[in-house]
C-alpha cells in the first residue's frame, strides 16, 4: 500500500476533547485522524459557484464599492440562486450543503469580491448558525425558512464597545419578566456585520449580574420595539457590506426565543465562532489562490531588463510561498470541517483557532506580495490589488485578533491540563511529579509512509508533539496559573502546535489521494517546502526559558513606558541583561 501502516488502535472519543487537545495531552485518536482528509467534490456546490460567477458579471467590485451597498436586484438574485440558504437543511427551504461544500462556495466567492461575499457569509457562518445547531424545531421552522429565502438576513451580535475578545464580560443584560413570558433586553453592540441588512439577530446577553459568563443567546428581530440599528460605520474596506452598532432598550424578547437553556449562551457563542473561523479560513484560501493566478499572469507579461520578471528568483519566491501557504491553509480548513461535520458541537477550538490565524495572516502576506509583483500598477484603483488588501485587512481582527489566536491554543491547552491536575486530587509533590513525568513522555503516534517527504513530515510531527508537551508541562510546573501571563511562551507553543496540525492534515490528505490513485507529486513538493518552514520554527520556538530578545523586550518596553507614560508600577520591570 502506498500510504502508511496503521499500527496503533484508538478509542472512541466523542465529546471528550478535540483532536489536537487529546493528542497533546496524551493520546493519539486514530479514528479522528483518519477523518481529517477532505470530502470529495460537491456537485451542488459547484453548480452554485457557476451560477454565482455568471450572476456577478454585471456587478464589478469597483461599482459595488462606489455604491457602498448591495443593490436590491442583486440581493434578490443572490437569494434566487440559494446563496442565503447554502447550509440550511432542505426541509426548511435551504440548499443543504455539507460544511465542506459550503466552504468551497465561500472560497470561490472570496476570490472574486470579499466585500460582496461577506453578507451571505456573516448570515450563514455566524448569524443563524446558532439556530441551526441549537434551535428548537419551532424556532427552526419560524426562522430558517425566512433565512433561506433571503427574506430575513441574520447578523451575530456579540461584540460590545467595552468588550471584544473578552466575551464572558459583555454588559448587555437579559432579565426575565415577572410573568416569565419575556426577557427584557438592554445593552449596546458594535461592529455588527450585516446590521442594516438584517431582519434577525443572534444576540448574547448576561442573565445573572452576579455570575459573569452565565449568558443567554436570543433570537431578536430588528423590527421589534426598542431595537435601534445605528448609522453605517465608515470603513477601510468592505464598503458594500453593512457594519453598524445596534442598541437594545427594554426590548421584549419572547421566552421561546432563547436558544438552548439559560446559561448556555457562552458555549453557544464559542461554538458558533468555530464555524466563523472556518469561514475565514476558506476565504483566505480563495484570496491566496486568486493571487497566485494573478501573480503568475502578471509576472509572465511584465518584463524588466529584457526578461519576464517571473525569471527572477525573488518574484518566484512570492508565488511559491503563496502556493504552499494556500495548500497548507486549505488542508487545515478541510480537516477542521471534517471534524465538525462528524461532531457538530465538538470541542475543536484549537483547530478552528489555527485555521483562522494561519489563513488570514498568510493571505494578508500573499495579497501584499501580489500587489508588489504588479509593481507601481498594483497601487492603482483601476486594478484589483489595493482593494483586495483593504477588504481583506479586517479578517485579522474578525473572530478574535491575530494576537489572541497567537496564544489561545496554548492557553486552551494549559487550562485543560490545569483542570486535569485539579481533578487528580494529588498534593503539590504529586502534581510536580505528574508534570515532570508527563513532560518527558510522549504519546505513541506511529505513522509510517513509503514516501520520503511524508516520512520526514511524520517525524517532524512527532518531534513537535514532544516539544509542545515539554514546553506546556514544564511551563505549568514553573509558572503555575501565571502561565497565562507568559505570552511569549504561549506563542511558542502555539507556533509548534500550528505546524503540527498542518503536517497531520496534509499527511491525511495526501494519504487519501494516494489511495485513490491521484498523482500527488506537486503536493509532495509543497509539503517539502513547508517542512523547511517548520524546521525553522522549531529552531526558534523549542526553548523552555525566555529567549534573549524576549528579555530585551522587557527592558526596552520599560524604558519606553517611562519615557512616554511615566513610571507605571504595574509594568514588568524585567531583569538586567
Amino acid at each position: 500500500m502506498p500510504g502508511k501502516e496503521k499500527v496503533e488502535t484508538s478509542e472512541k472519543t466523542e465529546g471528550r476533547g478535540g483532536f489536537l487537545e487529546r493528542l497533546l495531552l496524551g493520546s493519539f485518536d486514530l479514528d479522528r485522524y483518519s477523518t481529517l482528509a477532505p470530502a470529495g467534490r460537491d456537485s451542488k456546490a459547484e453548480e452554485i459557484i457557476g451560477k454565482y460567477r455568471e450572476l456577478i458579471k454585471d456587478y464589478s467590485p469597483s461599482d459595488l464599492e462606489e455604491a457602498k451597498t448591495i443593490p436590491e436586484p442583486l440581493m434578490k438574485d443572490l437569494a434566487r440562486i440559494g446563496l442565503f440558504g447554502l447550509n440550511i437543511p432542505e426541509k426548511y427551504g435551504g440548499v443543504g450543503l455539507s460544511l465542506s461544500g459550503y466552504l468551497s462556495v465561500l472560497e470561490a466567492m472570496a476570490g472574486t469580491d470579499m466585500s460582496l461575499a461577506l453578507t451571505p457569509t456573516a448570515h450563514l457562518s455566524i448569524g443563524l448558525k446558532g439556530i441551526i445547531l441549537f434551535g428548537s424545531e419551532k424556532q427552526k421552522k419560524k426562522y430558517l425558512t425566512k433565512a433561506a429565502s433571503g427574506e430575513m438576513i441574520f447578523a451575530y451580535a456579540l461584540t460590545e464597545p467595552a468588550t471584544g475578545s473578552d466575551a464572558k464580560h459583555i454588559q448587555t443584560t437579559a432579565r426575565l419578566s415577572e410573568d416569565g413570558k419575556y426577557y427584557i433586553l438592554n445593552g449596546q453592540k458594535t461592529y455588527i456585520t450585516n446590521a442594516n441588512y438584517a431582519g434577525g439577530l443572534t444576540v448574547f446577553a448576561q442573565m445573572d449580574p452576579d455570575n459573569p459568563g452565565f449568558m443567554g443567546a436570543f433570537i431578536v428581530e430588528t423590527a421589534w420595539d426598542g431595537v435601534k440599528v445605528g448609522k453605517e460605520m465608515s470603513k477601510m474596506g468592505l464598503a458594500a457590506s453593512s457594519t453598524a452598532p445596534i442598541s437594545f432598550k427594554d426590548v421584549k424578547v419572547p421566552a421561546e426565543n432563547l436558544l438552548g437553556k439559560p446559561g448556555d449562551g457562552f458555549k453557544i457563542a464559542m461554538t458558533i465562532l468555530n464555524y466563523g473561523r472556518l469561514g475565514l479560513g476558506a476565504a483566505s484560501v480563495g484570496a491566496m489562490k486568486q493571487s497566485v493566478e494573478d501573480m503568475l499572469k502578471r509576472a509572465t507579461s511584465r518584463e524588466q531588463f529584457g526578461v519576464p520578471i517571473k525569471d527572477f528568483e525573488l518574484i518566484q519566491e512570492k508565488m511559491v510561498k503563496a502556493r504552499v501557504h494556500a495548500f497548507a491553509a486549505e488542508s487545515i480548513t478541510q480537516a477542521a470541517s471534517q471534524l465538525l461535520e462528524n461532531d457538530h458541537v465538538g470541542s475543536f477550538a484549537m483547530e478552528s483557532s489555527h485555521v483562522k490565524l494561519y489563513g488570514t495572516t498568510r493571505a494578508w502576506d500573499t495579497l501584499y506580495d501580489a500587489l508588489q509583483t504588479a509593481g507601481g500598477a498594483g497601487y492603482l484603483k483601476s486594478l484589483p490589488y489595493e482593494k483586495r488588501m483593504r477588504d481583506f485587512r479586517v479578517t485579522t481582527l474578525f473572530e478574535g485578533t491575530s494576537e489572541i489566536h497567537s496564544i489561545y491554543p496554548a492557553l486552551y491547552l494549559a487550562r485543560s491540563l490545569g483542570k486535569q491536575i485539579s481533578s487528580n486530587g494529588k498534593g503539590r509533590f504529586g502534581q510536580a511529579f505528574f508534570l515532570i513525568w508527563e513532560g518527558l513522555r510522549s504519546p505513541k503516534m506511529t505513522l509510517r509512509y513509503h514516501n520520503s517527504v511524508m516520512r520526514r513530515a511524520a517525524r517532524m510531527a512527532r518531534r513537535n508533539v514532544r516539544s509542545i508537551r515539554k514546553l506546556l508541562y514544564f511551563g505549568i510546573l514553573r509558572h503555575g496559573k501565571k502561565i497565562a501571563e507568559k505570552e511569549f511562551l504561549l506563542r511558542r507553543i502555539t507556533r509548534l502546535s500550528l505546524d503540527l496540525y498542518i503536517l497531520l492534515a496534509s499527511l491525511s490528505r495526501l494519504e487519501q489521494e494516494i489511495e485513490n490513485g491521484t498523482n500527488v507529486k506537486d503536493k509532495l513538493g509543497l509539503l517539502a517546502y513547508f517542512l523547511t518552514e517548520a524546521q525553522e520554527n522549531r529552531r526558534l520556538n523549542t526553548c523552555c526559558y525566555s529567549q534573549r530578545r524576549e528579555r530585551v523586550h522587557q527592558r526596552v518596553f520599560r524604558d519606553l513606558s517611562e519615557e512616554f507614560g511615566g513610571n507605571d508600577k504595574n509594568t514588568s520591570k524585567g531583569k538586567q541583561i
